[in-house]
């Protein structure tokens, strides 16, 4: 039995070998690009879910409180992130700050409808309630939120609290 010839196949099998791996590389950019594509549809989706949350829930209390004036309509947090050791901030990544943005908003729905006026004693009891209250997170991070600052102005109640990430131990 005769084995033919190698050299017959050497450009064949050269060109195979290059189209096969260009179809790797190919397809290794294609899922790169997918990948990449749908964090960023899933960022805007998460986005998106949170001004609709907080669009319903400006109507449904606009349409309880739209006779009463000089009550808290709204409560609206904002999340400052912890600085590093170097000074420079640490941002949170979109999904979590929105989670803890609406776990805000739940603790903080109780002073809705309350006379504006009353705001002291009821913001030391928030300050009292919710410093160093841990949240979870994504990823089951806990951070610790501490309020910084609580503006009321206008029937709108805005918090400004720092979230880190609690140390293990």
């Amino acid at each position: 039995m005769r084995v033919p010839s190698f050299d017959r196949f050497r450009r064949m099998s050269t060109a195979l070998g290059i189209f096969v791996l260009g179809m790797v590389a190919g397809a290794a950019v294609y899922n790169g690009l997918f990948a990449a594509k749908f964090d960023a549809l899933v960022e805007r989706l998460h986005e998106a879910e949170e001004k609709l949350g907080e669009y319903e829930l400006e109507i449904r209390k606009l349409t309880n409180y739209r006779n009463q004036h000089g009550i808290i309509k709204s409560v609206v947090p904002h999340i400052e992130t912890s600085r590093g050791p170097d000074g420079s901030p640490k941002p949170l990544d979109t999904v979590t700050e929105t989670m803890l943005k609406q776990q805000l908003r739940r603790d903080l729905s109780a002073f809705l409808g309350r006379n504006v006026y009353d705001i002291d004693s009821e913001a030391r009891l928030a300050r009292l309630l919710l410093d160093g209250k841990v949240y979870k997170g994504l990823k089951n991070t806990d951070y610790v939120v501490e309020i910084r600052t609580v503006l009321v102005a206008d029937g709108t109640m805005t918090v400004w609290v720092t979230a880190r990430p609690r140390l293990p131990g």
